[in-house]
This record gives C-alpha cells, sequence and structure tokens, in this order.
C-alpha cells in the first residue's frame, strides 16, 4: 500500500472537514449562547480563579459535567485569548480529528478507497455539523471511542507488532473518556468490546486478556481519571451519601451528585431537576436517516457486507456492529437526546465506506434515491425563497418567530419556532441552499461512484456554510451579546439577571461579571445553590424590588415578556429602556442620559 497515495486521501478528507468546521470558526459571528456560553464562562472561571476542580457559575458551584472540555477551552483561551471562537476552537479541532481517524481507521481495515469513503461520510454528515456547533463534549468522546476502538483490534490482532502500545492506547482512551462523559465514557467500548470477544469466542481465552493487558490498562485509566475525582469529592463534602432520593433544596456534595443524580437517576428518567427531555424512540432510530445524510441512502447495502471475523475488515465490521447495536439499545431504555448516539457515528460510517468501497446495485439505487431527495430539497428551498421574496423583514427574526417553551428542553427544540414569515430573513441563506442542492442533484444524477460520493460531500459542504448563515440570522434571538455590548457602554451598576442563568448565559460571557440572579434557584444552578458557602447571588421578589428602588443604579435583564411582572413590582415609571434584542431587553432603574434631547423610554414603550 503507497503510503504518499494514502496521506493525499488523508488530504482530502481533512480539507472537506477544515472547510466545514474550520470555516465555520473562521467566518463570523461564532457568537454564545444558552450551553455555549455556559461551557465558555465555565472555562473562564477556571483559568481566572486557578481552580480547575470545582466549574462555577456566578460564584455558584456547577457538579453535572466532568471537566476535559472546559480544561481543553481554559487552555486554548490562554493561548489565543477569551474568545468567543477560541472557545469553538477545540470542538473543532476534536470534528475535523475525528473526521481523518474514521479514515485512517477505515483505510487499515478495509483499504485506501473504503478508509476515504468512511471520511467523506464522517466530515460531510449533518448530524456532525449540526451537534458541534453547541460546545458539547460528545464528538470529543466520539473520538476517544472510536480511537479505542481501533486500539481494541489491534492490540488482538496477530499480525500487529506492537500490541502492548495498542493495549495502553485503549486504557488511556478509556480514562480520557471519564473526563469527557464520566461512565459513558468507559461503558460503550467496554460493553462493545466484551459483546465482541462474547461472539467470537475469546472472552475466556487467557491469550487475549495478555494482549489486552487488563491490569496495568486499569493503572493507566487511574492515573489519568482518579486525581480528578478525588479532588472534585474532597473539595465538594459530603464524601458519601446513600440515598437514591433526589429533591429540591437537598444537597450531598459531588460524589453522589455527579454518579448517583447524574448517571443512575437520569438514566432511570428519576434526576432531579429534570431539567431535560426525552426524544421519542421510534424518532431516535429513524433519524438517524437525517444525522448520517447524505450518505445515509446507502444504509441498505450494509447488509451485503460480510461480519464473519475471518480477516480484518470482517472483525472490524463485527465490533462496528457491537458498538452500533449497544448505543442504540441503549439509549432506547434509557432518557434521550438527539445527540447521544454520537459515539457510533464513526462505526456507521465504516460500514457505509466499505459498502460503497463494494458497490453494487444497493449502492446505484442509493445513488439515484440521494438525487431525488437532494431534487426535492433544492424545490422546497427555492419555494421558500419566491414565498418569502416580498415579505417584509423589519428588525430581527425574533419578532417572526412563534414560541414553544416546552419544546426546549430538547438540543432541536427551538425549530419549532419557525414560521413562513422567518424565512423572509433567511433569503440568502435559502438561495445558497438551494443552489447547492440542484448542483448535487444534477452531479449526482449524472455521475457515479467516487464522483457522486465527491458531489455529495461538496453539497454538504455548501449546504453547512448555508446553514451557518442562518444561524448568524438567529444569533439576536439565541444569543444575548447586543444587550451585553449596551451594558458594557452603560454607567457601572448592579447587574440582575431574571429567573433562569442559561437564558442569558452570554450576558455573563460577553461582560465577564457576576450577576444577582432573581428567582434563579432553577434547573442547573438549584443543586449548587444549597451548597455550602454558596455566594449571596439568589434574590426573591421583595429583596429586587427593595434594592431597585435604591438610589444606586441596577440593571435587569429580562425576556420582553416579563415586564409586566417587573411593573407590578415597581411600577413603570421605574423601568428605564437601555437596549433590546431578540425578544429580551436590558432596564435600568435610572434613566441614562441622553445626548440627542431625546425623553428616556419606560420599558412600557417598544
Amino acid at each position: 500500500m503507497d503510503t504518499r497515495e494514502n496521506w493525499y486521501l488523508y488530504l482530502g478528507v481533512l480539507l472537506i472537514a477544515g472547510a466545514v468546521y474550520l470555516g465555520c470558526i473562521i467566518s463570523p459571528p461564532s457568537l454564545m449562547d444558552d450551553v455555549d456560553a455556559v461551557q465558555a464562562q465555565i472555562a473562564r472561571n477556571m483559568l481566572t480563579s486557578g481552580d480547575w476542580v470545582t466549574a462555577r457559575l456566578d460564584g455558584v458551584v456547577y457538579l453535572e459535567k466532568a471537566p476535559l472540555i472546559y480544561w481543553t477551552m481554559a487552555v486554548a483561551y490562554e493561548i489565543f485569548g477569551p474568545h468567543d471562537w477560541v472557545a469553538r476552537l477545540p470542538i473543532a479541532l476534536s470534528a475535523i480529528a475525528l473526521c481523518w481517524l474514521t479514515a485512517a481507521f477505515g483505510t487499515w481495515a478495509f483499504g485506501k478507497r473504503a478508509g476515504f469513503y468512511a471520511g467523506l461520510c464522517m466530515a460531510s454528515c449533518i448530524g456532525l455539523f449540526l451537534f458541534t456547533r453547541v460546545l458539547i463534549p460528545d464528538v470529543m468522546l466520539t473520538f476517544t471511542v472510536g480511537l479505542g476502538m481501533w486500539a481494541f483490534l489491534r492490540a488482538l490482532d496477530e499480525n500487529e507488532l506492537h500490541p502492548r502500545f495498542w493495549a495502553f492506547m485503549l486504557a488511556a482512551n478509556l480514562g480520557v473518556g471519564l473526563l469527557l462523559k464520566s461512565l459513558i465514557g468507559v461503558l460503550f467500548p467496554l460493553a462493545a468490546g466484551g459483546i465482541y470477544l462474547l461472539v467470537t469466542h475469546q472472552l475466556v481465552s487467557a491469550s487475549t486478556w495478555r494482549r489486552l493487558r487488563p491490569f496495568s490498562g486499569l493503572l493507566v485509566i487511574l492515573l489519568i481519571a482518579a486525581p480528578w475525582h478525588i479532588l472534585a469529592t474532597l473539595r465538594n463534602p459530603p464524601y458519601f451519601a446513600f440515598t437514591v432520593h433526589s429533591g429540591p433544596g437537598q444537597y450531598h456534595g459531588f460524589l453522589w451528585f455527579f454518579f448517583i443524580n447524574e448517571q443512575l437517576l437520569r438514566f432511570l428518567n428519576l434526576r432531579y431537576p429534570r431539567d431535560y427531555n426525552t426524544v421519542p424512540r421510534l424518532y431516535f432510530w429513524l433519524l438517524h436517516l437525517v444525522w448520517l445524510f447524505p450518505f445515509s441512502v446507502y444504509l441498505p447495502a450494509i447488509a451485503k457486507l460480510s461480519f464473519k471475523p475471518a480477516d480484518r475488515a470482517g472483525r472490524t465490521r463485527l465490533l462496528a456492529l457491537c458498538l452500533i447495536g449497544f448505543v442504540l439499545i441503549f439509549f432506547t431504555f434509557s432518557t434521550t437526546q438527539e445527540y447521544y448516539s454520537m459515539p457510533c457515528y464513526p462505526a456507521l460510517a465504516l460500514l457505509l465506506g466499505s459498502a460503497m468501497a463494494m458497490g453494487g446495485d444497493w449502492i446505484r439505487r442509493g445513488t439515484r434515491v440521494l438525487t431525488a431527495v437532494a431534487t426535492c430539497a433544492g424545490l422546497v428551498t427555492l419555494t421558500l425563497f419566491f414565498l418569502t421574496r416580498n415579505l417584509p423583514a423589519p428588525g430581527d427574526i425574533s419578532q417572526a418567530l412563534s414560541q414553544h417553551p416546552g419544546a426546549y428542553k430538547l438540543s432541536l427544540g427551538h425549530m419549532q419556532d419557525l414560521t413562513l414569515a422567518s424565512f423572509a430573513y433567511l433569503r440568502a441563506p435559502l438561495l445558497v441552499a438551494a443552489s447547492a442542492f440542484c448542483a448535487g442533484a444534477l452531479a449526482t444524477w449524472r455521475f457515479a461512484g467516487s464522483r457522486a460520493f465527491l458531489a455529495a460531500a461538496l453539497m454538504m459542504v455548501v449546504f453547512f456554510h448555508a446553514a451557518r448563515m442562518a444561524m448568524a440570522v438567529f444569533d439576536p434571538f439565541m444569543s444575548s451579546r447586543p444587550l451585553a455590548e449596551a451594558i458594557l457602554k452603560s454607567p457601572e451598576g448592579t447587574l440582575i439577571v431574571d429567573h433562569h442563568y442559561y437564558t442569558f448565559s452570554s450576558i455573563f460571557f460577553y461582560t465577564n461579571r457576576t450577576a444577582l440572579l432573581r428567582n434563579g434557584r432553577f434547573f442547573n444552578l438549584e443543586y449548587g445553590a444549597y451548597a455550602p458557602g454558596v455566594p449571596d447571588v439568589f434574590i426573591d421578589d421583595a429583596q429586587f424590588e427593595n434594592l431597585w428602588l435604591k438610589p444606586e443604579r441596577s440593571y435587569i435583564v429580562a425576556k420582553q415578556n416579563v415586564v409586566p411582572q417587573l411593573e407590578s413590582l415597581v411600577g413603570a415609571e421605574h423601568l428605564n429602556l437601555v437596549a433590546a434584542s431578540g425578544g429580551k431587553v436590558v432596564l435600568t432603574n435610572r434613566p441614562l442620559a441622553i445626548s440627542q434631547g431625546e425623553p428616556p423610554k419606560t420599558a412600557g414603550v417598544f
């Protein structure tokens, strides 16, 4: 096998992945909102405080997540500064690395063509793009799972020259997985590997375990993951709490919350607070046709593959099937979000790449289906463009969206807010997307095989940039950066944020200030709000009223529909508008100086 030719194939995958992921980082805007700003601010707090063990938001302990994603962002801040695009850099680089890994794994297992196709699937699938636009560690976890599975097979391979290295690589990935997603990081690889060993009758083989080196591997895992868990437990007592009951006002320390509440009770759908929802099981399975698009059209061709572990290719396919089956079945019996199955994307991409390299009738039929789907998508986007070409688009897109708060506990809940009128704000992205789909439909109709595959991938690269353009239009609705900029330009004063930290998380990131939280013992901050030594940042309505009516200046950031409640507390005459954006407002209790002789605006004037 020509090593230089392999690197050319890897370079092709990296160029496509880089065009998607680095392009979305370099091209502004990459604004923080919701979960993004929460993760980014935790990393900044760690860097500035020097406490890299306990995550905090607004000074309140935040014990929900493992720390490695925060550490990578904090290191990036140290190098490039605390900017929004810097916070996204570790996720973007992880996505690119995952695409390269999938290509390299596929080349090792099936050959260079199949490896290139597998990397192409990974680099251009909708799911990886969509779920790396949010700063969650799942793409990093997916990388460790994929590398762990490759290390597992190489450690067992009789022809492998360095089995000890790959056994330690497997253990290291398990340790890193613990620091990314806790028990899930070891459960998926170990379960998939265990099922594989059982099916291949190697589970009780002494030679198998000699090659995997479980005892020295366990030491590697502990060396990587144990120090943080021990320190987090010691710094956030009580150390042990023997209960499975979770409720309001109860605080049992780090160890109980991180393992019992976040792992066991979430799996059983008994976690408190229940600040999440679950995707219906059938949708969870079927949506993979979307997440793996455009190459999901070739999924039926996988049935023609051989899964017999007679050679390297068969063993890889069998292990991929074990991982996919366990992940999907596991989340069928658990609470689940749309992106939870991401760790099985590389396994699916490997099977798809293998099938695409073999060709056959199902691949040709899949290409015809892809042509039809791209044609329909092009017609739909063109129709939306023409239907909205004469509609007005005043202000920002928030004015044209509907509201479905009950859906926002799902990662894609805001998709339900779209209306026909909202597409008037998206005319440019619609036109770019329509061009991509029409060109893709023409290319896949005219070409077959590798040319059709490459055309489909390039179609998705252009579509992803159309999606990025659309996301930029949503920024005023999703992000509070315009409000943060208005606060930074205003006179100093006490900052108050209404109710839910997550709703206004970008206020904290872009101002880099602490704030009081009106009725903020809610959802993600509720548990930490009852920890010993919690800062006095939570205020109720009476405290808000007392503070607001004092002569010192105060600001409050709230949703626009909350203004009538505030008026009932302090009176409309004491609410002066500073800025409004995306259905959210900044108000102050003292009129601001008006440079152009205009009267000050009260909250009731919108």
